[in-house]
């Protein structure tokens, strides 16, 4: 079983976003036959064998081993991932496309290259795990708060100097072997995809505080007189 599989193809991605085949790749992260799975999901065997042959016909689930009880054999099945993602591919003609965008401050543009990224990473982990290899990976996630804009504005050009610092240092100088370049010796090692992406962090909702003591007036409850009201009114 995979950690995470990414879904390419549109018929298994859409057999995976009905609700109920949702809930039974969830409860399939350990082995569980129809009978099992028609209890926790509230649904009949044959409804559950329905949405697990939809399942299995699209790689969704699979067959761990067949027991068999008296007359009938028991097929026990399990998710092939304990998480699921839908790349792009799954939207070929509407996905975004990262050369459409030229402006590095652009969030449509970082939004574009992190498609690609689940797009490629999704086909990487599957040839991988197909010849049984380790896929070579690496990530830095944290949270960085500025005092200001121009702060910000800084650190991005900072960071900007110093990769391209470490890929001028690190890149291999030999050229490409593709149509139109330049003929030379070509790069000794894997061309690898480099990503640096900064952007807000989500606000977390803060809870409302109870009010113990007179109700505040707002713009709408003060006195209309009151010269402060017409001040909040312009904020």
């Amino acid at each position: 079983m995979l950690d995470i599989e990414v879904i390419e193809d549109p018929a298994a991605a859409e057999a995976s976003l009905d609700p109920i085949r949702t809930r039974i790749l969830r409860e399939l992260a350990e082995p569980g036959s129809a009978t099992q799975l028609a209890v926790k999901v509230g649904l009949t065997r044959q409804k559950v064998n329905y949405h697990l042959k939809a399942l299995e016909r699209h790689g969704l689930v699979e067959l761990v081993e067949e027991r068999r009880r008296g007359n009938v054999t028991e097929r026990i099945l399990r998710a092939t991932a304990a998480s699921y993602l839908i790349s792009p591919s799954a939207l070929a003609s509407v996905a975004p496309d990262p050369h459409r965008f030229s402006d590095r401050f652009s969030a449509f543009w970082l939004l574009a290259l992190a498609a690609r990224m689940v797009q490629e990473l999704g086909q990487l982990i599957a040839g991988a795990a197909a010849a049984k290899q380790k896929l070579a990976t690496f990530a830095i996630d944290g949270e960085i708060t500025f005092r200001s804009a121009a702060d910000r504005a800084a650190f991005a050009e900072e960071l900007g100097v110093a990769v391209t610092r470490l890929v001028d240092k690190y890149h291999d100088g030999g050229r490409d072997h593709t149509a139109g370049s330049p003929a030379g010796p070509p790069p000794a090692g894997r061309k690898h995809r480099l990503v640096v992406a900064l952007h807000p962090s989500l606000k977390v909702p803060q809870p409302k505080a109870a009010h113990s003591g007179p109700r505040a007036q707002t713009p709408q409850t003060a006195n209309p007189q009151d010269p402060r009201a017409k001040e909040q009114d312009n904020d």
